[in-house]
């Protein structure tokens, strides 16, 4: 949909046109350091050309009312009662946003949050793991309080997404898909550490190449995976090498050469390889921005597929369909590097392939997959955009 085919989709809804503007926020693709964000170590993670738009106009009511093109779902609730509920499915996200919005503004300015209509409409693959809630999060955090008249830097719209998925939604995520979703900028990734949340912009060139995410396509439901359980295991790992490095407060901080003179007191099994793989994936992140500066594709991609093995064996959130993505895209002539990007338990792998050899390896993959599960893939051709703004109409996302 065009800007003018978002408005005439919101007075169909709504039955009203005038005063509405159009906010818009990418979904992401994080390159290397998968899990490491909520062990506040580093990624690497960009923000793609599609993403959530939201069209939105003020009510003076008190209610809210969110809508959406993707899903038939429609909520209403009133600026008081900002509950979670699980039949309110993905509104939920906005719910959660409005209500800490209302926090941060404070009783005196509170009241600004008088209402508003919000009509929704994503290109991002439900579920696939390129940050849709994330998207959800940082588009209405922008819209709402432009509407209210607030101007909120956006490290802190970023800030209070998080922790609306946090407390409101019950996922114990990291900062890194929201401040990818907000933070983003065209043509770079961000080389983030995401316990002081300082950061860098890295330009990605991959001239003559091709940046293919292809989605499992199977049903992954972030919230009820084993996502919290990862996180409880790994603080279990912290306390741990506390007991010897008592001046380390993250598994981000603990360098290889000290996990070396500490694994042997994580004497669960269990425990000791999900910290390895956090610690691991963590070097890797930091090779992978240096190399990238080099414009060594072929080191990268090959930091990429170690980074896959170490998911898949170590932290072990892959899976069969991930897995078989991951393998068959591997065997493809011109695939420099492939491994799973987001939480894991089903959603999307990120390749990197010549650009000559797409088709081939549409083809081939899809053709491989579907024999070992069933599943059909999809394909999306994607670029680096920018991050969650106000804009007057919308822009090519990607090619399928």
């Amino acid at each position: 949909m065009d800007a003018a085919e978002l408005k005439g989709k919101f007075a169909e809804v709504f039955g009203y046109e005038e005063g509405i503007r159009i906010f818009f926020a990418p979904g992401r693709v994080n390159f290397i350091g998968e899990h490491t964000d909520y062990n506040g170590g580093y990624v690497l993670p960009a923000a793609l050309t599609f993403g959530t738009w939201s069209v939105v106009n003020q009510r003076e009511d008190g209610v809210y009312r969110f809508c959406s093109t993707n899903i038939e779902t429609k909520i209403e609730c009133n600026v008081s009662e900002l509950i979670y509920k699980k039949e309110d499915d993905w509104a939920n996200y906005p719910k959660g946003v409005l209500s800490e919005l209302i926090q941060l503004a404070g009783p005196e300015n509170s009241k600004q949050y008088q209402g508003a209509d919000i009509l929704y409409h994503g290109n991002i693959p439900n579920g696939a793991g390129l940050s849709s809630s994330a998207s959800i999060e940082l588009v209405t955090g922008l819209a709402l309080s432009k509407l209210a008249g607030f101007d909120i830097p956006m490290i802190e719209l970023v800030k209070l997404a998080q922790r609306a998925e946090n407390h409101f939604v019950g996922v114990n995520c990291g900062i890194m898909d929201q401040f990818a979703v907000g933070m983003g900028k065209e043509g770079q990734a961000m080389a983030l550490k995401c316990d002081t949340l300082e950061f860098r912009y890295i330009p990605v060139e991959i001239k003559g190449y091709k940046l293919v995410i292809t989605n499992t396509n199977k049903k992954r439901e972030l919230a009820d995976s084993k996502y919290n359980v990862r996180r409880n295991e790994c603080e279990q790992g912290l306390e741990m090498i506390k007991t010897v490095f008592p001046h380390i407060q993250s598994l981000g901080d603990v360098s290889y050469e000290e996990w070396e003179k500490v694994r042997h007191v994580l004497t669960d099994q269990v425990i000791s390889r999900r910290v390895e793989h956090v610690i691991m994936e963590n070097e890797r992140v930091i090779t992978a921005m240096r190399v990238l500066e080099g414009n060594d594709l072929h080191e990268f991609g090959a930091l990429m597929i170690r980074s896959h093995e170490s998911l898949r064996d170590l932290y072990e959130v892959t899976g069969v369909e991930l897995d078989s993505l991951f393998e068959e895209a591997s065997k493809v002539d011109g695939c420099i590097g492939t491994c799973m990007t987001g939480a894991g338990f089903g959603g999307c792998t990120v390749s990197l392939v010549k650009e000559e050899a797409v088709d081939t390896f549409k083809e081939i993959v899809a053709e491989k997959y579907t024999e070992k599960t069933g599943l059909v893939p999809t394909f999306y051709i994607c670029e680096i955009g920018d991050g969650a703004k106000e804009k007057l109409k919308e822009e090519k996302s990607c090619r399928f």
